[in-house]
Parts: C-alpha cells; structure tokens; sequence
C-alpha cells in the first residue's frame, strides 16, 4: 500500500519538507512516493494522500489549488493529510502566532469544499530577499520581520535549500 506525499513548492523549501515527511513515513513499513503535484498522474493507486503548498499571497500556489479541483473525488474518497509552507517564523514576534492561525483558516476555507483534510500543519521554510520585490526588504525589516531559512524553527541550522 502506497501513501503519495505530493508538494507544489516555489522555490523547494516545500519540496524538502514533504521529502521528510516521507522519510518519516518509510520506516513505520509505509512505501512513500514523494511528487511534485504537478507530475501526479493518478492519485486514486494511493491509500492515503499528504499534501503541501508553498504559501503565496496568503493562498497556495495555483498548481496546487488546480489539482485539488481536478482530483476533487478522489480527495473526499481517501484520507488527506494538508501542510502549508510559509515564512511565518520570519515575521515580526507579535504578528507570528495570528498570522499563523489566518493563514491555516484562508487555505481551509478556501479547499473546504473541495477536500476535508484530517489535519493541516503549517511549516515555515527559507525566504530569502530575492524572492519578493526589492522594496519588500526594507518594509520586512521595518516591521521587525527578517528573511532567512526557517525550515529548523529557526535555530540557526539549516536543514536544507529552499
């Protein structure tokens, strides 16, 4: 029996987190495929199904948002398990833990009937000052955010590129 970890990632810090997810799956004897959303064929040869979506503009990336509706009744047939990849460790300490929350409640409300997820956890990943407008820097760090790789909650480790 085959569990599908799929992931649309932007920039990869989705991709190595659903990657060890897998890993962590693999050894309690589950065989784990890990895909980018966009080269699944046919999720419904899958038992269960982990999903996640690099967070853009408050949502997920639209090839993630696509496959959802396309695959819509084979989502509602199989256990789903959703995570969302974000940079919310680098926000500034007071707007963490709401930003969090708003973000997590968005992408519910927006898949809600489209897939009901047996859970949602929300992850955050490497952002990097590259990634956004050049103005974006001075307005992250104005407000106390910082960019940087989180995918480690933010100890100083990395874990991975993003």
């Amino acid at each position: 029996m085959r569990i599908l970890a799929g992931y649309a990632s932007a920039h990869g810090s989705t991709a190595v987190i659903t990657h060890r997810i897998a890993d962590v799956l693999r050894p309690h004897g589950w065989a784990v495929d890990a895909v980018a959303i966009q080269e699944i064929v046919d999720p419904s040869v899958y038992v269960a199904l982990v999903l996640g979506g690099a967070i853009h503009n408050h949502a997920w990336l639209p090839v993630a948002t696509e496959f959802f509706h396309r695959h819509q009744g084979v989502l509602r047939a199989r256990p789903v398990w959703l995570f969302s990849e974000g940079m919310s460790a680098g926000l500034p300490r007071p707007l963490r833990r709401p930003g969090r929350a708003a973000r997590k409640r968005r992408i519910a409300e927006a898949l809600r009937d489209v897939v009901r997820p047996r859970g949602h956890g929300l992850f955050s990943g490497v952002a990097r000052p590259e990634q956004f407008p050049p103005w974006s820097g001075v307005l992250v760090r104005t407000m106390g955010g910082h960019f940087g790789d989180y995918q480690d909650g933010g100890r100083g480790r990395s874990l991975g590129q993003g």
